[in-house]
């Protein structure tokens, strides 16, 4: 089985432009970047998606986000920052090994509205899927 793209960055084999990494962790430039500064952490470790990551793994993550992000913000001022991660090939996952995109924005930037416009859900919906979801934390 051939390793990924960014188990081989992750373990320092491939080149890439690493910003910030630790010991499971590291933050590095894609290499076609939405805008300036748009930064991709990864835990070293592979994983596919986000729902494969352990919890003490997915808390490291998570802080390295924010430490990353942190960095972002002190350097490039943005007016705002998204903090993405798509999981599975409908959210257009296209490197399955889970990764959080940071990605600056600035007031007017070319990246643009992320969502579309909101469509109400019917009351009767919204309550039956409510529902639905909080089934699973009573397992």
């Amino acid at each position: 089985m051939q390793e990924c793209d960014f188990c081989t960055i992750g373990a320092g084999r491939a080149p890439a432009t690493i910003v910030w990494e630790d010991e499971g962790n590291m933050a590095f430039f894609p290499l076609r970047p939405a805008v300036v500064g748009h930064t991709l952490v990864i835990p070293k470790t592979h994983y596919g998606d986000l729902f494969e990551v352990p919890d003490p793994t997915l808390s490291s993550l998570m802080r390295a986000v924010a430490t990353v992000g942190r960095g972002l913000r002190a350097a490039l001022h943005p007016d705002g920052m998204n903090v993405i991660n798509s999981s599975g090939k409908a959210a257009s996952q296209s490197v399955y090994h889970v990764h959080v995109h940071l990605v600056p924005r600035w007031t007017g930037d070319r990246f643009g509205d992320i969502w579309p416009p909101s469509e109400p859900w019917a009351e009767k919906a919204k309550a039956e899927i409510a529902e639905r979801v909080r089934r699973q934390f009573n397992r």
